[in-house]
């Protein structure tokens, strides 16, 4: 989703494939397969980069500084990122500037997440996704599975809260920062399955808080490129942090079709130092519905249906093979009324996941 913008800016974009055939492989010709825990791969494939940018989180770190010290330009760096790949490191660091998180102690044994208290929520320090790597405790009986994970481990009170927000800003190597809507984040079972931009019905303090506080983090951790602040709106009127992510993310995926920069875009544009694009929504609403791997196993052939229902939905496959539950494309309606915009999306996703509207 990358390359779009990257063709339209006159940018070449060098690939590090995980596979062949994996997604960004299928539409960036330049890439090369290999490993981003191998520092020789990683070398080898940028090379000839002056920028270094990533669509994840897991690089480590220390390869990435060896890519610094031998002149690329990792953006984000190494010292801005590892909140994103560490999250005892992202509390930490939260708590000391003062941005509202979920109260949370770090532990080694389930005697600490017993003295934290129940119900909580016990999460992996690192690599976890989508749900993966995060437990919901109540007792002492649940703690078997992840203490048997490997890695540290922290726990989070589990927070009473209305709904997710996700707080976006792009800024750039050269300090200029924008923002985009704060929109709200719907999961099923761990994984994102909607998104609505702007937000619904969001008091308008506590989206101007949303923003204050995703500007802060990238500032004050010196983010260059996308952040993504994933937040609990809860139900006692506050916003808290949740997660975070330094690339485009899931829930900005909306900006492709609804607002005048995408953050894949800004996202360029940030890394490169180019002057920032507008984030102004193109309609009043977008809504982004995930496709997750269903009933249909040939999105190809089942996309005719899809966009002769819905000819003003625009639909994006990934080129992945379809497995249940996995993120294979998603799709974005935009429009003047925010009801008649979801049951558009939510027709057309329901189409390509189990050929059965919504």
């Amino acid at each position: 989703m990358m390359q779009p913008p990257a063709i339209a800016l006159g940018l070449r974009l060098c690939l590090l494939a995980e596979g062949p055939d994996v997604s960004a492989a299928q539409v960036i010709g330049d890439h090369r397969v290999g490993s981003h825990t191998d520092l020789d791969d990683l070398r080898a494939a940028v090379q000839d980069a002056p920028v270094v940018t990533f669509d994840h989180e897991h690089v480590p770190p220390e390869h990435l500084r060896a890519l610094a010290q031998e002149g690329h330009q990792c953006r984000p760096g190494p010292d801005a990122l590892i909140h994103a790949q560490d999250k005892l490191v992202m509390r930490r660091r939260l708590t000391e500037l003062g941005v509202p998180c979920p109260r949370w102690a770090a532990v080694e044994q389930p005697a600490d997440v017993e003295d934290f208290g129940f119900p909580a929520i016990v999460k992996t320090a690192r690599g976890g996704y989508d749900g993966k790597g995060v437990w919901k405790v109540a007792s002492a009986a649940d703690l078997d599975e992840p203490f048997g994970a490997p890695g540290e481990l922290l726990v989070e009170e589990l927070v009473p809260f209305r709904r997710e927000l996700s707080a976006q800003v792009a800024r750039s190597a050269t300090g200029e920062i924008v923002d985009y809507p704060v929109v709200e984040s719907r999961q099923v079972d761990g994984v994102c399955s909607e998104v609505i931009a702007p937000a619904p019905n969001l008091d308008p303090a506590l989206e101007a808080r949303a923003r204050h506080i995703a500007r802060t983090i990238a500032e004050e951790l010196d983010v260059v490129g996308m952040l993504a602040v994933e937040l609990f709106e809860t139900d006692d009127d506050r916003v808290l942090v949740n997660e975070l992510a330094m690339r485009p993310h899931n829930t900005g995926h909306w900006s492709i079709d609804g607002a005048v920069t995408s953050q894949f875009e800004n996202h360029l544009r940030a890394v490169t130092g180019l002057p920032l694009g507008s984030t102004t929504p193109r309609q009043p609403w977008s809504v982004m519905v995930n496709i997750l791997g269903g009933a249909v196993q040939d999105l190809a052939a089942q996309r005719e249906v899809a966009l002769a229902a819905e000819p003003d939905v625009k639909v994006h496959l990934y080129g992945k093979a379809v497995k249940p539950g996995r993120k294979v494309g998603h799709v974005t309606a935009v429009g003047e009324e925010l009801e008649d915009v979801l049951r558009r999306a939510r027709h057309s996703a329901a189409l390509l996941t189990d050929g059965v509207q919504a």
